[in-house]
C-alpha cells in the first residue's frame, strides 16, 4: 500500500473553526455583507443603505435595509403579492412583476422621506440613473445585495433593480446583465428594446401566442386563470402600463378588507369583534363534562351506553 498523508489529524481538528449559522444554512454571505455594510470610521455612524432583493418560489420581496450594532433595520419594503391591488392578480414571480415590485418600492421610499424624484417615467429600457437636481435633496441612494442569488443575463433581480431606478432611487449600476445584452468583440452592448419587451411582459405574451397555435389543450391549461380573467397575449402590454400608473399615483394602497398576506383571504370581512377559540375556552370541570358528554348522546338519540 502506498503512502497516505493524513490531512485532518488532530492538529486540524484542534485548529477547526465552526462557521457561522447562516453561512451554515446557505442563507449569508459574509464575505459580500462584510463588503456592503462596512463604513468608513469618519462618517460617524452615517447608514449605509442596501437595496436587498429575494426571490422565492411564491413571491418577490424587495427591501432597503441598513445595518446597526446588532441587528438590520428595515426602512420600507414591497412584496409582489401586493400587486393586486393595483390591478395585477396574475404572473407575480415573473420578470414583469419584479420590475413593479421595485418601482413600488421606489416610490414608498421617495414618499417616506418626501423626495420629489419621479424617475423614468416613459418606459424604454434604456440605462437610466437618477441624478441630483441643483438646489434640491439628493436622491435616495442604495447598494444592490443579490444575496446568494446567481447574477446571470436577464435574471428577476435585475427587473426589480430597473423598477427601483425608475422609481427614483439612485442605484450604482450598469446594462450588462438586462435581458439583451450580449459580449461580442471583448465589449458588452445592450439591447434595450428587449428589455423594454421583458418590462411588459412580452416574453410571456410570446410564450402565450405560441403555445395557443402549436398546442390548444396546453394552452387552456397552463394559461387558465388568465383565461378565466379575460387576459389574453395582446393586452398584456396595457395591463402592466395600468399597474405602473396606479403604482405611482397611490404607493401606500392599504389593503382589502378580504385580503389577508400572502396568496390567502379572510373568510368574512372584519366586524372588530373578539373571536372564540377552542383554546380559549374556560376549563369544565368533570361533572360538566360528564353533561356535555350526555346532551351529546341525547341529540343523537341514546339513551344509555348500556
Amino acid at each position: 500500500m502506498g503512502f497516505v498523508k493524513v490531512v485532518k489529524n488532530k492538529a486540524y481538528f484542534m485548529r477547526y473553526q465552526v462557521k457561522f449559522r447562516r453561512r451554515r444554512e446557505c442563507k449569508t454571505d459574509y464575505y459580500a455583507r462584510k463588503r456592503l455594510i462596512f463604513q468608513d470610521k469618519n462618517k460617524y455612524k452615517t447608514p449605509k443603505y442596501r437595496f436587498v432583493v429575494r426571490l422565492t418560489n411564491k413571491d418577490i420581496i424587495c427591501q432597503i435595509f441598513y445595518a446597526d450594532l446588532d441587528h438590520d433595520v428595515c426602512i420600507a419594503s414591497a412584496y409582489s403579492h401586493e400587486l393586486p391591488r393595483y390591478g395585477l392578480a396574475l404572473g407575480l414571480t415573473n420578470y414583469a412583476a419584479a420590475y413593479c415590485t421595485g418601482l413600488l418600492l421606489a416610490r414608498r421610499v421617495n414618499m417616506k422621506f418626501g423626495l420629489d424624484y419621479e424617475g423614468q417615467t416613459e418606459v424604454d429600457g434604456e440605462l437610466f440613473v437618477v441624478e441630483a437636481e441643483e438646489g434640491s435633496k439628493a436622491p435616495f441612494q442604495a447598494l444592490l445585495d443579490v444575496g446568494l442569488k446567481r447574477t446571470t443575463t436577464g435574471a428577476r433581480l435585475f427587473g426589480a433593480l430597473k423598477g427601483i431606478c425608475d422609481g427614483g432611487i439612485n442605484v450604482p449600476h450598469n446594462d450588462r446583465r438586462f435581458p439583451g445584452s450580449k459580449k461580442e468583440d471583448g465589449e458588452w452592448t445592450a439591447d434595450p428594446e428587449v428589455h423594454r419587451k421583458y418590462i411588459f411582459g412580452g416574453h410571456v405574451s410570446d410564450y402565450m401566442k405560441h403555445l395557443s397555435g402549436e398546442d390548444e389543450e396546453a394552452y387552456n391549461r397552463q394559461f387558465s386563470r388568465y383565461i378565466k380573467a379575460g387576459v389574453d397575449a395582446d393586452s398584456l402590454e396595457d395591463l402592466y402600463s395600468k399597474v405602473h400608473d396606479a403604482i405611482r399615483a397611490e404607493p401606500t394602497k392599504a389593503r382589502g378588507d378580504l385580503e389577508l398576506g400572502c396568496f390567502k383571504t379572510r373568510s368574512a370581512v372584519k366586524t372588530g369583534e373578539p373571536t372564540k377559540k377552542a383554546y380559549n375556552r374556560k376549563k369544565l370541570s368533570i361533572q360538566q363534562r360528564k353533561n356535555r358528554i350526555k346532551q351529546k348522546l341525547t341529540a343523537l338519540g341514546i339513551k344509555s351506553l348500556a
